[in-house]
């Protein structure tokens, strides 16, 4: 496939999906961040928050999921592939996917929000660490996607 037409991909289910693997992760103990990857329209990676259960702060699902594409998946795969996040990547995991060259980011909830709950100063936003690299879409199904976080122990 070449030149997939982004806005045809079922973003709802794509990005209730995330949400499910956020929750995962909030039940088992880490921050509530879900990440699905998806080519052709069809979820073809997913992962969820480890930092706090692997002990590893760079467990982030997105910085996963781009590392496990760029071992899987050519740079022209990788192109065609959509990144779905319940949460707007953070500078590591968007500089990760500078790296990757994914074709499309949609994520729920935007970083300036999450400073918000966490009460960190808000850091620098994707959409300007992947300018010129990666199409980035956000917010999309933002009120269920900020449910989430109303509802984890911040």
């Amino acid at each position: 496939m070449s030149n997939p037409d982004f806005d045809d991909f079922d973003h709802d289910a794509h990005m209730r999906r995330a949400f499910e693997l956020a929750r995962e992760a909030a039940d088992r103990g880490d921050r509530p961040f879900g990440t699905v990857l998806v080519r052709d329209d069809t979820a073809v990676m997913t992962d969820s928050n480890r930092v706090i259960t692997e002990n590893d702060i760079r467990r982030h699902p997105e910085l996963h999921l781009a590392y496990r594409a760029c071992r899987e998946l050519t740079p022209e795969e990788r192109a065609e592939t959509v990144m779905y996040t319940s949460t707007e990547p953070c500078p590591m995991c968007a500089g990760g996917m500078v790296t990757a060259g994914f074709g499309r980011v949609v994520y729920s909830v935007g970083s300036d929000e999450i400073a918000a709950f966490t009460r960190d100063e808000p850091s620098v936003r994707s959409t300007e660490i992947l300018d010129g690299v990666t199409d980035v879409v956000g917010p999309v199904l933002h009120d269920e996607g900020r449910r989430i976080h109303d509802e984890f122990d911040w």
